[in-house]
């Protein structure tokens, strides 16, 4: 017993000590923690009404019939885009919350039916129907209405469930996914289109059930690819540099000073030879293999890169609600963007619609209702991607008349103003 009031005695010692030092040391220690914690809730405060400030557009992209090109006139739209990229100072940053402009690529079935919409702010619509008439002069634009809002804004409820993840990377970032120039047939040529899969799937869902998929975009700064991309592109070339911490480098001077200093003080002073730079050509180094990632890493890096917010949501009717083909098929469908010798698109765990353990319920309720929030707001929190403008034109494009399927909407009839020559009565 006395033990035990010896040792409460003295943690209530240690807490007085403690209160002491805090009560003199409070305006040295809190400051920069409290610091901190504003900045955090202050920018997201901000940038939150920036954001909601903003006048939106939602605007369906109708496919020409009888198109046959390859997904490439799509990055016109991205690199045009990327126009919109600029720097912020001070100001702008902190008091306004102000960020790079976004623009949402979205591929929609409902029940079958596939969409094609782009959201993008209302400054940016002539912007984005420029860039699209240049290349495919018979599409159809249409602004309609947000298809979010044909949904209830709490699911799941009694009628409703949903499944839903953001999307990241199996590797770094500046490995390119499989792009439109991979999915050429070997032996007649013909470029099979990168979306056929998908789009087959997403026809595939009966009455009561939708799917939903997301690719938010920014333009990245231009030092992105020269900066994460070049150590990426030095490992790979075997020409990487570690830097060390202040303490790794102070404790690497003490080891070495103590592990050499008898042998300096009794033997004669021994300068070590400078070390001959590996002058073997880096196309003997690499294996072939080798060599095609690191082209394929380089050539995407030269391209225009942007910060892409991937996200996918199954929703449906409870009675007709089916993971098999909603989840499951589509993932697999995603697989084909995915290279195992450079990067993969995989889901988030972080955001993924499970629960394990304990209160499952409750948290698996809090994860469907917090992405559904997420995706209404086409926001960028969570898991981030980097995508170049030929990566996106990849993922998100008019697909060409090869893709068949019947539930895809095209336009039907070629647009042409009238002749000029026409008889005027």
């Amino acid at each position: 017993m006395d033990i035990i009031l010896a040792s409460l005695s003295g943690v209530v010692t240690d807490i007085k000590t403690a209160s002491q030092i805090l009560n003199y040391s409070w305006f040295i220690a809190l400051p920069p923690l409290l610091f901190f914690l504003f900045k955090e809730l202050w920018m997201y405060h901000i940038q939150g009404a920036y954001w909601a400030s903003a006048s939106w557009v939602l605007l369906e992209i109708i496919p020409p019939k009888n198109i046959e090109k390859s997904p490439k006139p799509m990055e016109a739209l991205f690199v045009t885009f990327a126009g919109v990229e600029k720097g912020f100072d001070v100001a702008e940053k902190y008091i306004s919350g102000m960020f790079a402009d976004h623009m949402s690529l979205e591929i929609v079935s409902d029940q079958g039916n596939v969409h094609f919409y782009i959201r993008s702010m209302k400054k940016y619509r002539h912007l984005v129907e420029a860039a699209l008439y240049a290349q495919y002069p018979d599409v159809e634009i249409l602004e309609v209405p947000d298809y979010v809002n044909d949904v209830p804004k709490i699911i799941p409820n009694a009628q409703w469930d949903l499944w839903g993840a953001d999307m990241t990377f199996q590797k770094d970032p500046a490995f390119p996914i499989r792009t439109y120039k991979s999915f050429e047939e070997d032996i007649t040529g013909t470029m099979i289109d990168p979306l056929s899969g998908l789009l087959e799937v997403m026809g595939k869902i009966g009455p009561g059930q939708q799917m939903w998929l997301q690719w938010v975009i920014a333009p990245t700064s231009p030092a992105w690819a020269g900066k994460e991309g070049k150590k990426l592109t030095d490992k790979l070339k075997g020409k990487e540099k570690k830097e060390k911490g202040l303490w790794e480098r102070i404790w690497g001077d003490i080891t070495d000073v103590l592990t050499h200093l008898y042998k300096g003080l009794h033997e004669p002073v021994e300068f070590p030879a400078e070390k001959k730079k590996d002058e073997q050509p880096l196309d003997t180094r690499l294996s072939p293999g080798e060599r095609d990632v690191l082209k394929a890493v380089e050539d995407n890096l030269g391209k225009l890169q942007f910060d892409t917010k991937g996200r996918f949501i199954y929703l449906g009717r409870r009675e007709n609600y089916n993971k098999a083909l909603g989840v499951s098929a589509f993932w697999g469908s995603i697989k084909q963007f995915n290279d195992d010798n450079l990067n993969s698109i995989k889901p988030d765990n972080t955001s993924k619609t499970f629960a394990n353990w304990f209160n499952q319920k409750n948290r698996l309720r809090y994860r469907q209702l917090k992405i559904l929030r997420r995706y209404r707001n086409r926001n960028s929190d969570g898991a981030m991607l980097v995508f170049s403008a030929e990566e996106l034109a990849t993922l998100f494009h008019m697909p060409d008349m090869n893709v068949m399927a019947p539930s895809l909407s095209r336009v039907e009839a070629k647009r042409g103003g009238a002749p000029a020559n026409l008889p005027i009565e």
